[in-house]
């Protein structure tokens, strides 16, 4: 399970911005996870708690941002939604190899104090 290391490296990173600016504790991190990612949402809140514990970011709340798949087609110059990396366009049928996103794991936001 991937989501682990994700996890810890997404709370060792908030706790040295929160370090870096002058933060003891950090209270809530926030992620955006790509529906293409290959990272399940699930298996990072159940890793979360464990891998805070011990840590100044303990009892800190995880938000999960889900990002859907998004394509885009050139030739409608329409972005839209995706189950898989080659989506058809709803509107001329072409089939698009651009997905725009879908594939983040990011750590968007921290609050500390």
């Amino acid at each position: 399970m991937h989501e682990v290391s994700l996890m810890e490296n997404a709370v060792r990173m908030a706790v040295e911005t929160a370090r870096a600016s002058g933060g003891a504790r950090v209270h809530r991190i926030r992620l955006r996870v790509g529906a293409m990612s290959g990272v399940v949402p699930d298996a990072l809140r159940f890793a979360s708690d464990m891998v805070c514990q011990g840590t100044p970011a303990e009892g800190a709340q995880l938000e999960i941002e889900e990002v859907p798949a998004t394509c885009w087609c050139a030739h409608c110059a329409v972005e839209f939604a995706t189950p898989d990396f080659l989506g058809e366009c709803p509107h001329c049928h072409a089939v698009s190899g651009e997905l725009r996103r879908g594939t983040e794991m990011e750590l968007a936001s921290i609050e500390f104090s």
